[in-house]
């Protein structure tokens, strides 16, 4: 089964270490090798393939693969987050949004038109599982990215979703509804605060992320059947209810990875 960065917002997208790790290296705040094994995470293996020059099948590790994006006139890197009917931080063609679509993520170059998709592999028993990444390299649009706000306007409108969120919270006694909620809400307590984003960040990219980790923790927790039994018509307004804040999460986590990026163009 195909997993997306939606399916558990506890985790970092690995498009955002890319985009993070990705953007400090190009601007020389990190070593290369120091980048990839931060985007390697605790993944087994990480390789990106389709770079223009490559033969067919040719792969890469990341220290190679982004010295080789450097050369190529790459300048930084963007975050794509992209849902049904929402895809944002893309800019086409249709067959690469398709791409990102199904992966639930993405990462587009700026300075020169690529987008890279990362095809994951999961494998182990449960509990203790390993995955391998293939990054795979497309040509894209040389277009604006779609729906992607700047970090002020995210930081104001996540500054309102968190307070909606946690009406709705506690509208529904999630913290009263038994043995599941307070298991999620203690996973969310233990791994809603991740390590800060990569050198060179502004603090209020920080912020923001954060901010939009949390949303989308307690939005995971709401969604989940959590909280005082529904009926279905109940169940479907509550997901209507809550479709609008996931999307603001979604969009003030793009903006905060892509800061580095943004903020640097708007000086």
């Amino acid at each position: 089964m195909l997993v997306t960065p939606a399916d558990n917002p506890y985790e970092e997208p690995r498009s955002g270490r890319l985009t993070a790790w990705g953007n400090a290296q190009l601007a020389g705040l990190v070593p290369p090798d120091d980048a990839a094994a931060a985007v390697l995470g605790a993944d087994e293996r990480h390789r990106v393939t389709g770079l223009p020059g490559d033969g067919p099948g040719e792969q890469h590790g990341l220290t190679w693969a982004l010295g080789r994006l450097r050369v190529l006139g790459v300048k930084g890197l963007r975050l794509a987050l992209p849902s049904a009917g929402h895809p944002l931080g893309l800019t086409g063609p249709k067959a690469f949004n398709e791409q990102a679509m199904r992966a639930g993520e993405a990462v587009l170059a700026v300075g020169a038109p690529l987008g890279l998709v990362p095809e994951l592999e999961e494998y182990g028993p449960a509990g203790d599982r390993s995955a391998t990444v293939l990054w795979r390299c497309h040509e894209v649009n040389d277009t604006p990215p779609a729906d992607v706000p700047s970090l002020h306007e995210a930081e104001r409108e996540l500054a309102e979703g968190l307070r909606e969120a946690t009406v709705l919270l506690t509208r529904l006694d999630v913290a009263g509804a038994g043995p599941e909620a307070l298991r999620a809400l203690d996973a969310y307590r233990r791994r809603g605060h991740s390590e800060p984003l990569a050198p060179g960040y502004p603090p209020r990219a920080v912020r923001v992320l954060e901010s939009a980790r949390q949303v989308s923790a307690l939005l995971a927790i709401a969604s989940g059947g959590h909280g005082a039994a529904v009926s279905a018509s109940e169940m479907a307004a509550r997901q209507s209810a809550l479709a609008p804040l996931r999307r603001t999460a979604r969009r003030a986590q793009v903006a905060a990875y892509n800061a580095l990026v943004d903020e640097r163009d708007d000086r």
